[in-house]
């Protein structure tokens, strides 16, 4: 069993900083992949960023350069690093995770996809005014 938890979100201006983070309780093997997906009403999820556990990362053009994301594999815990927020970045972010040692190697080869992660954090919602 695999329970995230994510925090950070809030509101803030455009230009403005957040830092989300999220915290996997493991109870029976690890989530070697973690990302972000973000979603807002009546659109899609769409990918934001994911980390391997040996380093590798993927960003959707959307966020490169403005978000850095990063992972704690010892605390198990993944964080999104944003700065320079535009109003296009408001949605709900979601924290995923995936135990496969190949979730991580598909998405960084063939793009995001929300079907090869197996867990899900609740969502925390950013909202950055203009």
């Amino acid at each position: 069993q695999v329970q995230l938890m994510e925090s950070g979100g809030g509101s803030v201006q455009s230009g403005g900083s957040l830092r989300l983070s999220c915290v996997a309780s493991v109870y029976d093997y690890d989530s070697r992949c973690m990302g972000w997906f973000r979603q807002v009403p009546g659109k899609e999820r769409e990918g934001v960023a994911v980390t391997d556990s040996n380093g590798p990362t993927t960003y959707s053009d959307a966020v490169k350069g403005r978000f850095t994301i990063s992972q704690d594999v010892a605390t198990k815990t993944v964080y999104l690093q944003m700065n320079n927020l535009k109003p296009e970045d408001t949605a709900m972010y979601y924290c995923a995770a995936d135990p496969s040692p190949m979730t991580c190697t598909t998405v960084h080869s063939r793009g995001f996809n929300m079907e090869l992660f197996g867990y899900w954090g609740q969502g925390t919602q950013v909202t950055v005014s203009s």
